[in-house]
């Protein structure tokens, strides 16, 4: 996704160059294992609140709002609650639609955040989907609360992908493949901060990680266009 904010100088996240679950396969494995397999809590990361739970491209520029009307509405969506607002929304992919059925007994394949993404006087959700079998995070969506309804207002569905709240920002995380990867060694990854002006996402910082190298790749801005 290319889009930058139109006031100078943006504040540089104190980003690691890699993160998560995404550090190594292994580690996404373990991470995602322990924070992810339906044990419900709350962890603080950023200014973001998580309730835990278990393709295609970001839209260019962002994402516009399309209000998605919502007998859900409530201070904290539960996952099920999460899983049903996804299937009402039209922008979801009938792929991921179909990835949404329990792994087990009412445990739904879903991860949440909540946090001030928007500016909007109720916290924002950020709702990552994952595979039942190895937990690969396979969309990323942000929905905003307005006047009783989830506005779907950001959305990737390229996986492997998994985004979070940092401080304020949107961060998402993707693993990058070279030709003979295996889905358990993946290169690296790139990790992009998105920030909420004028309607929408865009994407003010950009990383690029490789798994080989020690030292990974300090933030680099995205210019304004």
């Amino acid at each position: 996704m290319h889009g930058g904010l139109s006031e100078p100088g943006p504040t540089r996240p104190d980003l690691t160059p890699v993160r998560g679950i995404f550090q190594a396969a292994s580690t996404a494995m373990v991470v995602l294992a322990a924070l992810a397999l339906f044990v419900s809590a709350c962890a603080t990361g950023g200014t973001g609140t998580r309730d835990e739970g278990p393709a295609h491209a970001v839209a260019e520029g962002g994402v516009s709002p399309s209000a998605l009307p919502s007998a859900l509405a409530s201070p904290r969506l539960d996952r099920k609650d999460a899983v049903a607002l996804l299937r009402s929304d039209p922008k979801v992919s009938e792929a991921i639609k179909r990835d949404l059925e329990p792994c087990g007994t009412d445990q739904y394949p879903v991860d949440l955040f909540y946090g001030d993404l928007t500016g909007g006087s109720a916290d924002d959700v950020v709702v990552n989907v994952v595979t039942c079998a190895d937990l690969v995070g396979v969309g990323s969506y942000v929905y905003r609360e307005r006047d009783g309804s989830y506005q779907n207002v950001f959305q990737t569905e390229e996986p492997p992908v998994y985004a979070e709240i940092d401080r304020g920002d949107l961060v998402v995380t993707k693993q990058v493949y070279e030709k003979g990867d295996a889905v358990s060694d993946p290169s690296g990854e790139n990790v992009i901060t998105y920030r909420w002006a004028r309607g929408k996402f865009a994407a003010v910082y950009r990383t690029h990680s490789d798994y080989g190298n020690v030292v990974g790749t300090d933030p680099t801005p995205v210019p304004d266009h």
